[in-house]
């Protein structure tokens, strides 16, 4: 019989299964009161989340925990990010919390996390889009509060690593209602200046709402809009803003952006100095290789004793004359060798000698063919003579002389019996010397037939 029942571990694992594949429940922002707070000895810290009306089981494991700047305790209201799921042991649901913010900041927390989310899934923090930083800039544009403590930082951090950079100061709003459309037109315009290689955005440290103006989403367009780089340097080197994450590159300090902006005169005249030093080395090495080469050549058998040198170089020369004129007779020798063996095969086979040939051969050809020819000319005419003598024995016009005549009728046909007439129609009967015409009368026929 069929088992119809279910374990209670494949029922906990099928409701954790539809609490992990529900994406409501897996991005839930909350907020409520910490109650029941314990911080394990392995960092992980359980609690309850509670209301006036109900309350959920909560973890946040030692890697989420480890960076927070304030300590939960019982009854403090926080804001919470995190997602739902079920603890399979217990078989109870539980909030795993990704990031825990005390309630009195938590809401620009909140709209912090959120437009961070929405801008990072446009792109607009993506590396890909980052701009380089120039190496050596010939002129900054400074945004910044002009009455703070940042502008005198970054001013006198730029004099003293880079003086000849010429910096210029634009004056914007660092906090306040208006701050982000003075930052976001202050980057605008700077960008319709000329000449201006990067841009420091920043002001000092402050509260979250003090530094929030750099949270904006207009302020975070106009920087990734920005065809000039951009260093962003907000606040204390804890706090983060959005206008970190759009800029080409974050600087925990005012000082730190103007460090980064710039290289240091003192790197730079090191950096010479040890170009200058390789140089040299490389001058004295060279020299030094140059003057063992010119002791090499002084000390040559040819420097020292160019005359021997020379007589020598005239004796191999000679050798050398010698041993090619020897060659070129060798060489000449076997072309006149082959000359004469040639010369010797071509009167052997002289032209004169074989046209000759050819002509008595041909001329005896000639005689034999006139001579069967001739022959054959009088055999022909023998024979047409005695055929002439046949036709002539033949020829009616010869038995006529002796007295014949032959008779046609009115068609030219030949009339060779009586019967092939008769009385009344015309004949002719030809004679040796001419015609007869005439008309039957009678015919009378022969009784042999």
């Amino acid at each position: 019989m069929e088992d119809k029942y279910l374990s209670v571990t494949a029922l906990t694992r099928y409701i954790k299964k539809k609490f992990d594949v529900d994406k409501h429940l897996s991005n839930i922002w909350l907020r409520g009161e910490i109650s029941n707070f314990k911080h394990h000895s392995r960092g992980h810290m359980y609690m309850t989340i509670k209301d006036d009306n109900a309350s959920i089981r909560a973890v946040m494991f030692q890697s989420q925990n480890m960076n927070m700047d304030f300590k939960p305790e019982d009854g403090m209201k926080v804001l919470l990010l995190g997602n739902v799921s079920v603890f399979e042991s217990s078989g109870q649901y539980q909030l795993y919390i990704q990031e825990m913010q005390p309630d009195g900041i938590g809401a620009l927390h909140l709209a912090f996390e959120q437009l961070k989310e929405k801008l990072e899934k446009e792109g607009i923090f993506d590396q890909q889009h980052k701009k380089e930083i120039p190496e050596y800039p010939e002129k900054i544009a400074v945004l910044t509060s002009p009455t703070g403590a940042a502008v005198r930082d970054i001013l006198t951090t730029l004099e003293r690593r880079y003086p000849l950079v010429n910096v210029l100061v634009v004056p914007i709003l660092v906090q306040g209602k208006y701050a982000k459309d003075s930052i976001a037109e202050a980057i605008n315009k700077t960008n319709s200046l000329k000449g201006i290689d990067l841009i420091i955005l920043g002001r000092g440290g402050g509260s979250i709402e003090e530094l929030w103006a750099f949270n904006e989403e207009k302020v975070a367009r106009a920087i990734f809009q920005s065809s000039i780089p951009i260093i962003s340097a907000v606040g204390h080197e804890t706090d983060f803003t959005i206008s970190d994450f759009a800029a080409d590159v974050r600087a925990a300090t005012p000082t730190a952006a103007a460090e980064i902006a710039v290289p240091s005169r003192k790197e730079i005249m090191e950096y010479v100095q040890q170009l200058n030093r390789m140089l040299t080395n490389n001058h004295n090495r060279y020299i030094h290789h140059q003057k063992q080469d010119l002791k090499r050549l002084q000390e040559s058998y040819a420097f020292k004793y160019p005359k021997r040198f020379i007589t020598e170089k005239e004796q191999i020369l000679d050798r050398l004359i010698e041993r090619k004129q020897l060659s070129i007779n060798r060489y000449a020798k076997e072309k006149w060798d082959k000359w004469k063996y040639a010369d010797k095969q071509l009167e052997y086979i002289n032209p004169e000698k074989i046209i000759h040939l050819k002509e008595e051969k041909l001329k005896s050809v000639h005689n034999q063919l006139v001579q069967q020819g001739n022959h054959l000319i009088e055999k022909n005419k023998s024979k047409f003579s005695h055929q002439l003598s046949q036709l002539e024995l033949l020829n009616p016009m010869n038995i006529m002389l002796r007295g014949y005549s032959i008779a046609y009728n009115e068609n030219e046909d030949l009339i060779t019996k009586a019967s092939e007439v008769k009385v009344g129609d015309n004949f002719t009967v030809q004679l040796a010397d001419g015609k007869v015409f005439g008309k039957v009368k009678n015919v009378e026929g022969n009784n042999n037939g």
